[in-house]
């Protein structure tokens, strides 16, 4: 019960968490859709604290102004478009100087804005590879560590450059957006996004960082 109010809560108060290049608000839904019927995936194989990788997936470093790093492993077997779109972002350099817009505890890290406002994005749009877009070769779960794509709510193929890491399970997403990776070194980098000062924001959370987290580089490995 609590976790349902905990989805509830987040849905009502994050107007703006998922905006991409097209403005406007957009909010998330609370359930899967219901015509998923395929089971839901964890990609990677668990390690302790770490996901140990099968060396078959394209791998994406990210390393931060303040000289941490982490990787993050891709799946295009789930979402290709997806992938190949990030894959071209990181290679033209287009997340180099960027920031972690967004940062919500409990719930995820939002970043890939050019406009730092989570109302910016690249140039292409693409299509939303999610089963509520009748996508269904995507069953990949939002859990803990999982990379997904930011999208606004009137606009299922509005996704473009911002991307989410989910902190917790944050299933309730499934089926509604675009998951395409998972954090497999380093999350704990991504944890220390939330130790960082934080304002209300315009989702009316504290989310929005006092310093600016920033992306020193983004490299595909």
């Amino acid at each position: 019960m609590k976790r349902i109010i905990k989805s509830a809560a987040l849905i009502l108060g994050i107007l703006l968490l998922f905006a991409s290049c097209s403005g406007g608000e957009s909010d998330v839904t609370t359930t899967a859709p219901n015509d998923t019927t395929s089971e839901l995936v964890q990609p990677g194989i668990e390690y302790g604290s770490e996901t140990v990788s099968d060396g078959e997936h394209p791998q994406v470093k990210f390393t931060m102004k303040d000289g941490g790093s982490f990787i993050i492993e891709l799946y295009p077997e789930y979402a290709p478009q997806t992938v190949d779109n990030f894959i071209k972002l990181v290679s033209d350099g287009f997340y180099d100087g960027l920031t972690f817009h967004r940062v919500i505890d409990d719930f995820m890290a939002q970043g890939g804005d050019p406009d730092g406002t989570g109302m910016g994005g690249s140039k292409d749009k693409i299509f939303g590879e999610f089963a509520q877009n009748g996508f269904r070769q995507n069953t990949l779960s939002h859990t803990r560590g999982v990379v997904s794509m930011a999208r606004t709510s009137n606009d299922f193929n509005s996704a473009s450059s911002q991307f989410f890491i989910c902190y917790g399970d944050e299933t309730f997403l499934d089926g509604s957006y675009a998951a395409f990776g998972k954090v497999i070194k380093g999350m704990e980098v991504v944890d220390s996004f939330l130790e960082t000062e934080r304002t209300i924001g315009a989702d009316g959370n504290k989310s929005v960082p006092v310093e600016p987290i920033v992306i020193e580089k983004a490299e595909v490995l």
